[in-house]
């Protein structure tokens, strides 16, 4: 269920494009990312990951939508990627934290390990962005749309799935150095 809730704007913007545009799309977008916070706090789940996701697409779903421009709902994932990718720099650098092992917090792993992890995850999501504005302004918008659903979500998960081998490799046996 929590999956679902995680990627219900994300669907409803894949269906209502399809189905009416990119202006419709938008619109769909932000009302299901109301739902969704309406949801994770009912649930009592919301945390600053949604509130962010949401304001990046209200601010830039409501300018596609008040000055009619597709523009502004193409560069909504690229200011997601590198707001993320931000976030980790800054975490690590400024507060010498890897905040992925704050989220991870019950893998136990060597400090380096877990600094490899937050650089990759902050890299990946830099060349995301990247890679998002090169398919959305030199692709027509039906491609970036798919890109967006499908070949954003899967390098994610395959990203995900590669951090998830590391993680492994690199896990120190709790249980094993308590004994």
């Amino acid at each position: 269920m929590q999956l679902l809730a995680d990627f219900f704007p994300l669907i409803l913007f894949f269906v209502a494009f399809k189905w009416q545009g990119i202006f419709f799309a938008t619109g769909v977008a932000i009302a299901a990312s109301i739902v969704q916070i309406l949801w994770f706090r009912w649930k009592r789940k919301l945390t600053a990951t949604h509130w962010l996701s949401f304001g990046i697409i209200a601010v830039f779903g409501g300018a596609t939508l008040v000055l009619h421009d597709e523009t502004f709902i193409k560069w909504k994932p690229t200011v997601l990627y590198w707001a993320f990718a931000l976030i980790l720099a800054v975490g690590k650098l400024a507060f010498r934290r890897d905040l992925i092992a704050a989220v991870l917090r019950g893998i136990d792993m060597p400090p380096a390990a877990w600094t490899r992890v937050t650089w990759g995850w902050a890299a990946f999501l830099a060349v995301m962005g990247v890679l998002n504005l090169y398919v959305a302004f030199n692709f027509p918008t039906a491609t970036w749309v798919n890109f967006k659903v499908w070949g954003a979500t899967g390098l994610c998960l395959l990203f995900a799935l590669v951090q998830a081998l590391f993680l492994a490799r690199h896990v120190t046996d709790a249980g094993a150095s308590r004994n």
